[in-house]
């Protein structure tokens, strides 16, 4: 059974260097797919090309967006990389145990990718809400400073090492097990906010975003399949009284 790389998506990156640098530690462990979501200074970046040591030239041209949930609509899993606690329920994995997963997901023919934040603050709360999970990768306690580079070398190398090891299998997949993609479930958690804010669930404006987020938590750490998620629509439907969603 083959399997498909995963994505490596750069939320915020600030420094072309750093972007320069991701590449060409990509490059090295076979991995290509490389997304940029708002790049501080902008794309293309030459002093990214400089630092990328040719694997800019070599690899295909990194995909640039203006939001992260645009960056991994088409992805059915991803994990975010975080070394700060977070206030929510995610499951949490090593490099090594993250690497692993990714990998029995691609066979079964899901598009997967690891998440970095930006360089000066990591990720924020908003964009970890639509990952399905966290890695923390184990650091020393006193001084937690990895360069973002290093960090997607760390975990490029560890998914180099899974892969190697890793002994393929025949991977079936019924239809009513095939996961939701993550453009998919936004989507209905856009329509979910809506009905809500039609039924003045929201009470309170100051307690909105983290409840929003805490919704979006239930969804993504759910590993909902696109089955349910249409199930999902048809209760929708039926509470509003149509019989699709709009």
């Amino acid at each position: 059974m083959t399997h498909s790389n995963p994505a490596i998506i750069l939320v915020n990156p600030q420094m072309g260097e750093n972007i320069g640098a991701t590449a060409r530690a990509m490059l090295n462990f076979g991995l290509t797919d490389l997304r940029l979501v708002n790049p501080r200074d902008g794309w293309p970046n030459e002093r990214a090309t400089a630092t990328a040591s040719g694997a800019l030239d070599i690899m295909p041209a990194p995909s640039v967006y203006e939001s992260f949930s645009d960056s991994i609509k088409d992805l059915h899993y991803v994990l975010a990389t975080t070394s700060r606690d977070r206030d929510m329920v995610k499951p949490v994995h090593t490099p090594e145990a993250a690497s692993h997963t990714l990998i029995q997901r691609s066979e079964k023919q899901q598009n997967t990718g690891f998440v970095f934040g930006c360089e000066r603050t990591g990720i924020t709360n908003e964009d970890l809400a639509l990952c399905q999970g966290i890695i923390n990768i184990p650091a020393n306690n006193d001084f937690a400073s990895l360069n973002l580079a290093q960090a997607v070398l760390l975990i490029a190398y560890q998914w180099r090492i899974a892969v190697d090891a890793h002994s393929p299998q025949e991977a079936s997949q019924q239809e009513d097990h095939i996961p939701a993609r993550q453009d998919d479930i936004h989507g209905f958690l856009a329509r979910l906010q809506k009905d809500l804010e039609d039924r003045k669930f929201f009470r309170s404006e100051g307690l909105k975003a983290t409840m929003v987020r805490n919704i979006q938590n239930i969804f993504t750490r759910a590993d909902i399949s696109d089955q349910e998620l249409r199930t999902l629509h048809g209760i929708l439907s039926a509470l509003r009284g149509n019989k699709t969603p709009k």
